[in-house]
């Protein structure tokens, strides 16, 4: 471990605190009421399980031997948490595994960390999924872990002219290309009677709104928890947030490369296994699990609070995820955002069998 109290945790090669939120994460906001301290109990017992847990270069297992090693590429958002919990309260390693951590901003850096060979499993919502396949990478999913109608949405600024949806037209939108903001904002304006051919897209990364936004450098963005929060609670009565849940459900899901599928699949049940305890913890014990995930990303634990039972955490497969890459899929070939003209057959990527032999209940997949 080095100096400073850092832990080595790999972000692009970059060091984390997880005393802050690491590089290139949003800044925290620090606005409201002083925390408990029996919340703050919490949050530093987290820490510590975290530097254990984290800071061990060398797990073993009860017969002495080292643990096989997996890379795991997830996100500092709120759909991670379940991998979160179960790296510090150490279900990885009852599964034998030890785990390197490799942090991200966003699911779609995490897939193509994988993708890169730089992992073998990452966290990430269904479009880059989508975008991934479609492009003929080679890689499974094999669980959901979160699900979530009101995790994307547009927030704009009302000095810009804008309190209605239809006032987005001509105006400056941000948006993350091939990911979920990019589709939620097509399908948005769709409901809306707009397209956007009407207004000036930008593209930026999640973690560039929230400045992009106090620079005036655009009038509103389309994006997630948490910088979609950051942003409202910035803005105040001077902001506007355009939800629609009826458009879109979001999936985070676990993703494995072929070759840990193929060649390591008792690993991979390990690591589902390992995510159902830390499904049930976090049912259980969702004030400890939030504090975890203020230890872990820096965010403000009022925040964290606030958008947490926009989440479902569960450790499952049904059709939700079928069913919203076939949608993504047909609107991807609409706006001409792949080559691909013919839908292709999804269920060949989505692994069930690990999960079956586990969590029976928790597959609904149409076989």
């Amino acid at each position: 471990m080095g100096s400073g109290g850092w832990l080595p945790i790999r972000n692009h090669g970059s060091l984390i605190n997880p005393n802050h939120a690491h590089p290139g994460a949003p800044v925290p906001h620090r606005n409201g009421p002083e925390p408990a301290k029996g919340y703050f109990l919490w949050a530093a017992l987290a820490l510590l399980l975290l530097a254990v847990v984290l800071g061990c270069q060398k797990v073993r297992s009860k017969t002495g031997f080292p643990l096989p090693k997996i890379t795991v590429a997830y996100t500092t958002q709120p759909q991670s948490t379940l991998v979160h919990v179960a790296v510090v309260k150490g279900y990885f390693i009852e599964e034998g595994l030890e785990v390197q951590p490799q942090l991200h901003t966003y699911g779609k850096a995490a897939l193509r960390s994988m993708l890169d060979q730089k992992a073998d499993f990452a966290t990430v919502a269904e479009t880059p999924v989508m975008f991934g396949l479609l492009q003929g990478e080679q890689f499974f999913v094999i669980a959901n872990i979160e699900a979530s109608t009101q995790n994307n949405a547009i927030v704009a600024m009302r000095e810009a002219g804008i309190s209605q949806p239809r006032d987005l037209k001509g105006k400056r939108i941000g948006f993350t290309p091939g990911t979920t903001s990019e589709f939620f904002l097509d399908s948005f304006l769709t409901a809306q009677g707009l397209s956007r051919k009407d207004l000036r897209p930008v593209p930026l990364k999640p973690e560039a709104m929230r400045q992009a936004i106090r620079e005036r450098a655009v009038a509103a963005v389309c994006t997630w928890n948490y910088p979609l929060s950051q942003i409202e609670r910035d803005l105040g009565t001077t902001g506007v947030v355009f939800y629609d849940r009826e458009i879109y459900t979001e999936t985070f899901n676990i993703a494995v490369s072929r070759e840990v599928m193929e060649g390591r699949p008792e690993a991979v049940r390990a690591f589902l296994r390992a995510l159902i305890k830390a499904e049930q913890f976090v049912a259980e014990q969702p004030e400890e699990a939030q504090a975890i995930m203020v230890a872990a990303t820096g965010i403000d634990r009022h925040l964290i609070r606030a958008v947490w039972s926009a989440f479902n955490y569960s450790v499952r497969l049904d059709q939700t995820l079928l069913i919203t890459l076939e949608d993504e899929t047909r609107w991807a070939i609409k706006q001409k955002l792949t080559d691909r003209t013919v839908m292709p057959d999804y269920r060949k990527f989505i692994h069930e069998d690990s999960l079956l032999a586990i969590k029976a209940t928790a597959t609904k997949q149409t076989r």
